[in-house]
């Protein structure tokens, strides 16, 4: 019996040795991690997918980011949302309510899907393993599954989908403890295109009537 028991710990440690040093998945990973960091500024059209099966749903947005460095805007319309974020403070502001809430950049990091974070997401936090290869819409993509060391997460795996020719993300999945999944699929992408800093920063006086609240 503790033969038994020895043996499976054995796997399971092994098992979980490769899938974080998979050596396909990190070759995968730092080439798209180099054609990423030759970008000075990426912007990005996509759609937004929530999926849950066992409750049957399925609901798509549209969006769009830009990024630059640690600086990034994203815009939800379906959200009435719109975020800056200058690499030091992030502006969240709501159009309906003509609200914002001003935070720390850091008090924003959640480690998780999102438009803004998914050219960065798996540099850390993760074990990793090459799933394969499959053709999506018409180009061969990369697939790798990335595994939260933090078990405390919310999502249990992520999924990126990267375009074997450009080195680009195409699309990735999270998968949650919850039975959500959220799909992000890149529409358009666009790269080194002349962005100001000042773009990156909440002018309030281009919102007239603007209320703002400083939660640093």
């Amino acid at each position: 019996m503790k033969k038994f028991a020895w043996t499976v710990a054995a796997f399971l440690l092994v098992t979980s040795l490769m899938a974080q040093q998979d050596p396909k998945a990190k070759e995968v990973l730092d080439k798209l991690s180099q054609t990423t960091k030759s970008y000075k500024t990426i912007q990005i059209e996509f759609s937004f997918t929530l999926e849950n099966k066992k409750n049957n749903v399925n609901q798509t947005n549209e969006g769009e980011v830009a990024l630059k460095g640690k600086s990034y805007r994203l815009h939800m319309p379906v959200f009435n949302t719109e975020v800056f974020c200058d690499g030091t403070t992030t502006w969240s502001y709501n159009t309906e309510a003509k609200e914002c809430n001003i935070t720390g950049a850091d008090d924003n990091k959640e480690g998780s899907l999102n438009p803004a974070n998914i050219f960065t997401i798996y540099e850390k936090g993760f074990n990793f393993s090459f799933v394969g290869e499959e053709n999506l819409s018409g180009k061969i993509v990369q697939v790798i599954d990335l595994f939260p060391i933090d078990k405390s997460k919310e999502f249990i795996k992520v999924r990126l989908y990267v375009d074997k020719i450009k080195s680009q993300i195409a699309k990735a999945q999270t998968f949650n403890k919850d039975g959500n999944t959220y799909i992000l699929v890149l529409k358009t992408m666009k790269t080194n295109t002349d962005l100001k800093d000042d773009y990156f920063k909440f002018d309030k006086t281009k919102y007239p009537g603007v209320e703002i609240n400083d939660m640093r």
